[in-house]
């Protein structure tokens, strides 16, 4: 089938070069029995592939189903897939068939795959490799004929070096990687995107056309749309209910952004492409290092001292050079420790040497990412009163991740 007819069958909207890319890979490998492992960000249209695949696939006529890996308790995740048997657990009053079950024959679309429990990944390795899989609480052996999909919107691999995703089954389910482009590489098809999503709205909800004058077009292409397709689908329901003058500018649409967004995606960089592009937490480490090799030299200042009662002619061009630097830069550390910095250069012809050597020292804050997570994770939990389930979404994880971050960091 041409990519024209599988985006007209699917409702798929878009001329990028990435997407009909995405689309001539998932209509090649979709007669075969092959595991595909789709890859894409949140929002980006994802299970529509996973569709697409089913759709032009001998398994066309048999079951499909979507399963969201995140979404599945740890507890529960085996019996949801493989079944149970009666009495395997408590509250398990009657035997129970599972999605490779009932989905014989068929595809199932594991979604957030990377959320899936290390010991669920070896059942579903084994289903792979053999189409054998055991009912929790059973010892017989069951038989399936089913073709697994699989999606996840985060690198998989940094999960197979951090032990927390089976490399074999990695490899076992990436066999043909399928990646869907994020919105803001698809420029072209953005406006596309957006009259198709506005004409639907406003068709259904019996109100005006939408339009948008040049400057909202410009906005409307520039930003980056973290949200990607889902965001923008959502945006232009809100402009179809909401406004009622119908010539959206681009302060209008402005208001329809996510305030922490703004700067952060509009307007977009121009200039010299060939810079590195900092981002404000690279910005931080490097300054908070250069923080912390000044501290060095300031410790042998202190020693210079101590040993020669005065100071040397580098050390003091030295001195001043820091001195400098901490009063001209606004830092986001402890006003306190950047006092004590201050001091500790300012009074380094004091005689008392081990006063200065150790308050300076006390600016040397730890870097260590475990204590950095840590600090975050009791703070959603105190933020928001142990609620497991809003401190994850303060933290933008899924609720059995936090819970393993519990268990892992003793928490």
């Amino acid at each position: 089938m041409e990519i024209q007819e599988i985006k007209q069958r699917f409702g798929i909207i878009g001329n990028s070069p990435l997407l009909n890319r995405a689309i001539n890979i998932a209509n090649q490998v979709a007669p075969t029995d092959i595991s595909v492992l789709i890859t894409g960000e949140s929002g980006s249209g994802k299970e529509v592939f996973s569709h697409i695949i089913h759709q032009m696939s001998p398994r066309k006529h048999g079951p499909f189903i979507a399963v969201n890996c995140g979404a599945i308790p740890e507890g529960t995740i085996d019996s949801e897939l493989f079944g149970h048997e009666k009495g395997a657990y408590t509250g398990a009053i009657g035997e129970r068939k599972g999605y490779f079950e009932t989905v014989n024959g068929g595809t199932i679309f594991l979604d957030e795959i990377a959320e899936m429990p290390l010991g669920t990944q070896a059942r579903l390795l084994r289903v792979l490799e053999s189409g054998q899989y055991i009912r929790v609480g059973s010892s017989k052996v069951e038989k399936t004929n089913v073709r697994v999909i699989a999606a996840t919107n985060v690198d998989v691999y940094d999960a197979v070096r951090e032990g927390r995703f089976r490399e074999d089954l990695y490899y076992r389910l990436n066999t043909v990687p399928l990646k869907i482009p994020p919105l803001r590489d698809r420029k072209e098809d953005i406006f596309l995107l957006f009259r198709k999503f506005t004409s639907d709205f406003t068709d259904k909800y019996r109100t005006p056309p939408i339009q948008l004058d040049e400057e909202a077009q410009q906005v409307l292409i520039n930003y980056a749309w973290p949200g990607n397709v889902r965001q923008l689908k959502n945006m232009a329901e809100q402009l179809a209910v909401l406004e009622r003058d119908r010539v959206i500018t681009a302060q209008t649409l402005l208001t329809y952004i996510p305030h922490d967004t703004h700067s952060r995606n509009l307007p977009m960089r121009l200039g010299n492409q060939g810079k590195e592009d900092f981002s404000e937490r690279d910005i931080l480490y490097k300054v908070l290092f250069d923080m912390k090799r000044d501290m060095v030299e300031l410790k042998k200042l202190v020693a210079d001292i101590i040993e020669h009662g005065g100071v040397s002619t580098n050390y003091s061009n030295h001195s001043q050079a820091i001195t400098k630097l901490y009063r001209d830069i606004e830092l986001p550390v402890n006003n306190d420790a950047q006092f004590t910095l201050q001091q500790a250069v300012k009074n380094n012809n004091n005689a008392d040497g081990y006063n200065i050597t150790h308050e300076a020292e006390e600016v040397e804050e730890s870097l260590s990412l475990v204590d950095k997570e840590s600090d975050l994770i009791r703070k959603a939990l105190k933020k928001h009163k142990g609620k497991r389930k809003l401190a994850a979404s303060e933290l933008g994880i899924s609720e059995r991740t936090l819970y393993r971050k519990i268990k892992e960091l003793n928490l």
